[in-house]
């Protein structure tokens, strides 16, 4: 019984686990795009107005919840913004704190 209730209560380590995980999904995401179209990190900052530091941490698993941001970096990657936010909420537990 204190199995099942476990189950379905998961812990706060466990909830973090989880959200790491989606934020490496999307950081993963990104550079898939961003490979596809044989661009460096550096030209596709240069291009979404960051710095590369900054587009290294979103592959890295940082999530930006700016939506201009998130508009610069489709631009970057040559994708529709539509196509970053289903990226976005596939990965929308990597938000919830």
């Amino acid at each position: 019984m204190s199995m099942i209730r476990s189950a379905s209560h998961p812990t706060a380590s466990a909830l973090n686990v989880s959200r790491d995980g989606l934020r490496r999904l999307f950081g993963s995401m990104v550079q898939d795009s961003r490979e596809m179209i044989q661009r460096s990190v550096e030209d596709c900052a240069r291009l979404a107005g960051m710095e590369p530091s900054e587009w290294a941490a979103i592959e890295a698993g940082y999530v930006p919840a700016d939506p201009a941001k998130l508009r610069s970096m489709a631009a970057a990657l040559e994708i529709r913004y539509d196509q970053l936010l289903m990226m976005v909420h596939l990965c929308q537990g990597a938000w919830t704190e």
